[in-house]
């Protein structure tokens, strides 16, 4: 099969993908979900005209000029309004929060009146104007109001609005259940007893945190050996547990020990593409068994978490309803020197440095061998090299995808 481009491949993995069905959760179950339709406020607010400072309810008229002397005739706490109307010369005791009392248009705040021993009256020491301190009905938002989108990730601020708006819980996408399977025989679990030929599995960790990290809910199906029987017990527990997306670390090359390949064949993949013009990540590969999504990542550990960035993260947003992920909108300066590129387009681990111009510049890590994790751990971009790429100097602009 040919090598396809990256966004060849990309189209191929989104073609056809609609987000998995809404949901209602409580608010507090609601951080990090996809609104699956629009909000409307369910009532205004603040509902009423309200005090914006701890004072006095005052008419305007009335300390025009001061000092001034004004009767006072009751009092308003948050959550108590005055009943009764504020006439010339009269004042109401209020308190942030508290509806302002018919017949006053403006608040005096407490530190530029002087209240009398009996408490009965206030004299006015500053002028306010009309409507000084006062939060007017609907100055936030008005009942019927949309102020949140069908699409848009919810985070603190987005919930504190939707519970101000009376809304006790919110329509979201479900979110996508993704099957993640380690595959070989040289692999052992993090903590276990490596034999001289093994090394410890860290892929699955890796991307079992960023499908987490971007709405989804992993699901460790564990390690599979390097062999017909145990691959296929894997993939039909992938489909047990229903899962949207079965993710698969290693084996989908065409070696006597890449077994992958053909174990998913077996259950029934429709195979999208397979082998990609990138490095690292040239061994991708795509399909769907039924409705589920699969994605065969190399086994290489960088090139399992970058291809996981370019395909499983746009993947993720697709099936909880997000707007797509434009992958290269975004460049930056090198501050190094790099050279030319051969014909698969190249993703360069880079740290980020901010120069005394304070012009952010990113410069390539010297290695980029796709065993070291380390490099990319330490990386805060990745730069984006096109085929055949021609050397570029310093200073140089580059697209670049922030990790």
């Amino acid at each position: 099969m040919t090598l396809i481009s990256v966004d060849e491949a990309l189209a191929r993995l989104l073609d056809g993908v609609s987000p998995l069905e809404a949901e209602t959760v409580p608010l507090d179950n609601a951080n990090g979900r996809t609104l699956a339709a629009d909000i409307r406020a369910n009532r205004t607010q603040p509902p009423f005209s309200a005090s914006a400072m701890d004072g006095y309810a005052v008419r305007a008229a009335d300390i025009a000029s001061v000092p001034a002397r004004l009767r006072v005739i009751g009092e308003a706490p948050a959550g108590h309004g005055f009943s009764g109307a504020v006439g010339p010369g009269e004042a109401v005791r209020i308190f942030t929060g508290a509806p302002l009392p018919r017949g006053a248009d403006t608040i005096l705040i407490q530190e530029n009146a002087e209240r009398s021993a009996d408490g009965g009256e206030i004299t006015a020491l500053e002028t306010a104007e009309h409507g000084r301190y006062v939060r007017p009905a609907g100055l936030d938002f008005h009942e019927g109001d949309t102020l949140l989108a069908a699409g848009q990730t919810l985070g603190f601020a987005d919930l504190a609005l939707a519970a101000a708006m009376n809304h006790a819980t919110l329509p979201v996408y479900r979110r996508p259940r993704v099957a993640i399977l380690a595959t070989g025989d040289e692999l052992v679990p993090p903590g276990g007893d490596p034999g001289p030929d093994q090394i410890i599995a860290s892929n699955h960790i890796g991307v079992g945190a960023l499908v987490e990290d971007n709405g989804g809910t992993a699901i460790q199906l564990g390690i599979a050996e390097d062999r017909a029987d145990a691959l296929a017990r894997k993939i039909a527990a992938a489909r047990d547990a229903k899962a949207d997306v079965l993710v698969t670390l290693g084996g989908a090359s065409v070696g006597d020990h890449d077994l992958v390949q053909d174990a998913l064949g077996q259950a029934g993949m429709d195979l999208a593409f397979w082998r990609i013009a990138m490095r690292p990540g040239k061994p991708l590969m795509a399909g769907r068994i039924g409705d589920m999504q699969v994605l065969g990542l190399p086994g290489n550990p960088v090139s399992s978490l970058v291809c996981s960035l370019l395909f499983l993260k746009p993947l993720l947003a697709a099936l909880s309803g997000r707007p797509r992920i434009e992958r290269l909108s975004e460049q930056l300066p090198l501050a190094a020197d790099v050279g030319e590129n051969d014909r698969r387009e190249d993703y360069l681990r880079a740290s980020l440095e901010i120069g005394d111009d304070g012009i952010e510049r990113v410069r390539p890590f010297e290695r980029q061998d796709s065993s070291m994790l380390a490099t990319l751990a330490r990386a805060d971009v990745l730069i984006v090299r096109p085929p055949y790429g021609p050397a570029l100097p310093a200073g140089t602009p580059v697209p670049v995808i922030r990790i």
